[in-house]
């Protein structure tokens, strides 16, 4: 494990609960890729867009969708309709691997892009099969930087519970210079290729994210929603909270009341945690 007394000291942290951002997916439940460690579950949680009524009152959307074979999510197709409903609400753009030319229409409606980054070309190819490299990955990120506030996302045990990668990826977005992080967990989900398998050790997860926060002491990092839940979550929250990550989105209640007995100024937010 890294030194934990070498870790920078926050005062305050940031709780998030975001039942006012909609997630909302421009293909309903449909994705072309079928990756191993979703395999479109997760889209039957979003309300797709042709059912978003236009007096929708959220404040702001978690705009997805399921990718097509490249990679990307076809999110362009989709502009006219997502400039029609914006109503000065605030978009969180998951846009995947994307074009030059896509970035340029999607950066005049998105507030902000998460971006999900990997930093090993056989996770790449066993996970998503998508027939691209990790360097694609950084090109497109950097293209992303120039238009929109992009947000980089790294899945910690992508590779079906393994750690492969997560090191290298941080160590190109050092290069990258990215102004915030945030970092999810593998979970084994049923249905999909990889439902027999076991998320990241927890103890390789801290260290990992204490390594993140040591080499990025200057920038945001967020614990995001997708992670373990259980005894699991709660271990790997009550770290986030030591090693002083900035916001954890709907925290288990033991974080919060470490972050009580650590004096930490505690904030809510009701939306997106890159927001």
């Amino acid at each position: 494990m890294e030194r934990i007394d070498r870790l920078p000291v926050f005062s305050s942290i940031c709780f998030a609960y975001p039942q006012k951002t909609k997630p909302v997916s421009v293909t309903g439940n449909n994705c072309e890729l079928n990756c191993a460690h979703c395999g479109g579950h997760y889209l039957r949680h979003m309300q797709p867009l042709t059912e978003v009524v236009a007096t929708d009152s959220s404040p702001s959307w978690l705009v997805s969708g399921g990718c097509r074979a490249d990679g990307s999510v076809p999110l362009a197709e989709h502009l006219d309709k997502l400039i029609e409903v914006k109503n000065g609400r605030r978009y969180n753009m998951h846009v995947g691997l994307v074009s030059e030319a896509e970035i340029d229409k999607l950066a005049a409606v998105a507030d902000c892009v998460s971006f999900d980054f990997v930093g090993d070309d056989t996770t790449i190819q066993e996970v998503f099969g998508n027939g691209r490299k990790v360097e694609d990955y950084v090109k497109c990120f950097r293209f992303l930087s120039c238009k929109v506030r992009v947000m980089p996302h790294i899945c910690v045990g992508l590779k079906g519970g393994e750690l492969c990668g997560e090191y290298q990826a941080l160590e190109l977005l050092q290069e990258l210079g990215p102004e915030a992080l945030t970092f999810i967990i593998f979970m084994p989900t049923r249905g999909t290729r990889f439902a027999d398998r076991k998320p990241p050790r927890i103890s390789e997860v801290a260290q990992l994210l204490t390594y993140a926060r040591l080499n990025f002491p200057d920038i945001s990092m967020n614990l995001g929603c997708m992670r373990p839940g259980g005894r699991y979550r709660e271990e790997i929250d009550k770290w986030a909270v030591r090693i002083g990550f900035n916001s954890i989105v709907n925290p288990a209640p033991a974080a919060v009341s470490l972050a009580n007995k650590l004096g930490l100024t505690i904030m809510r937010r009701e939306e997106c945690c890159v927001l």
